[in-house]
């Protein structure tokens, strides 16, 4: 069974710091590209960030890079998300997702993890 287990989501201040994990399970981790996608308050899915099977080829939205990177740890079958200097409008269910290709398309990914809450409160 195919899955994927976000943790690290947490009530943050303006300007703290959290690294996000993804624990994959049921299918050959690194053959997949890995990426973050987040869901604000009454807001449609934003992308993040993606990284290739091997780590070596990552792609970011223009808007977080900076303040947002991704890794993986092959070994341990994770995906992380950095994310420095936390802004309240990074309130976001974030999730990762598994895919196929190298794509940040959402309609290409093979699976979707439950999401965790980040909530970033003055």
């Amino acid at each position: 069974e195919v899955q994927l287990v976000e943790s690290g989501g947490a009530l943050v201040r303006p300007g703290g710091t959290l690294r996000l994990s993804c624990v994959a399970s049921g299918f050959n981790f690194d053959a997949f590209a890995m990426n973050w996608i987040r869901q604000a308050p009454g807001k449609g899915l934003e992308w993040i960030s993606v990284i290739s099977g091997n780590g070596n080829t990552i792609y970011s939205a223009e808007s977080m890079k900076g303040r947002f990177t991704i890794s993986r740890d092959n070994a341990r079958n994770t995906v992380y998300l950095q994310m420095n200097t936390l802004k309240p409008e990074d309130t976001a269910v974030y999730y990762c997702a598994a895919a196929g290709m190298f794509t940040r398309e959402a309609a290409n990914f093979h699976s979707w993890g439950q999401g965790t809450q980040v909530t970033v409160y003055s």
